[in-house]
């Protein structure tokens, strides 16, 4: 047999022995991955329903890999499946477009039975906050109310998102200031379109011409982190409303959402 052809017969069976492998470790994947997690994600995460099969394998990688990196702790309420998943799916979702990337400021998540206030507690009068991102004692921690978060991915008509809204904070926290300006997200030919039109839509905001959540006036980090739940629950909506705002976001986050 010519040399020739034996070169090609062992390349046929490397090739032959890594498409096995691959196919063995999305296998494994899929097996270590509960069924039942499958399915609720399927019924619940509209934005996994949505993804091609390649793609939802590896958003459940990336759940896999979140909970083993951050622990979620339930405050006088009980931890459900569904829960983690709700909490893992607001952090994976605005990093699906960075597969490589993980929370490196992010220890835990506190769910709460209600709504909370600056100080965390639940009992007390004026308990508006839905979620919050700690700082000094409570630093490299989440808090959010276990029933806002349901909403979030229950109500599927609305531009709210409670987990997903926190996450965007942290992200823009990475790099050292939460601005509304998430360098670690932000490429530098956006940086100055970004800005400028973050300043365009808030004064719309101001003025009460714009369907954005009002609290995205409030400053530039609240903005960033309310028209990315937006981004992320109505894409077309906001494509259609804010034709500008939507490109750099699909800039930004680097996903195709259209």
């Amino acid at each position: 047999m010519e040399y020739g052809v034996i070169v090609f017969l062992i390349v046929l069976l490397i090739l032959a022995l890594i498409i096995f492998n691959a196919k063995r470790k999305n296998r494994v994947k899929q097996e270590d991955f509960p069924e039942e997690w499958t399915r609720m994600l399927h019924e619940k995460v509209d934005f996994y329903a949505q993804l091609s099969t390649v793609e939802k394998l590896r958003f459940e990688k990336n759940i896999t890999q979140f909970l083993k990196d951050v622990s979620i702790t339930g405050i006088e309420v009980s931890i459900t499946d569904l829960d983690k998943l709700y909490v893992a799916s607001s952090a994976v979702i605005p990093l699906f477009g960075f597969p490589f990337w993980r929370y490196r400021n992010l220890n835990e998540v506190l769910l709460y039975k209600d709504t909370f206030n600056e100080e965390f507690a639940t009992e007390e009068a004026n308990r508006n906050v839905l979620g919050m991102v700690g700082s000094g004692a409570m630093n490299r921690m989440m808090i959010l109310s276990k029933p806002a978060l349901h909403q979030g991915f229950e109500n599927k008509s609305n531009k709210s998102n409670v987990g997903i809204h926190e996450f965007v904070h942290l992200l823009d926290k990475a790099d050292g200031e939460t601005d509304g300006i998430p360098d670690v997200l932000l490429e530098k030919q956006y940086l100055i379109p970004w800005i400028k039109r973050m300043h365009t839509e808030i004064e719309d905001l101001k003025n009460e011409n714009s369907d954005i959540n009002p609290y995205g006036a409030k400053n530039e980090a609240e903005f960033l982190s309310v028209v990315s739940e937006y981004f992320f629950k109505q894409p077309e909506l906001l494509e259609k409303k804010h034709p500008e705002l939507f490109v750099i976001l699909e800039k930004m986050y680097k996903q195709d959402l259209a």
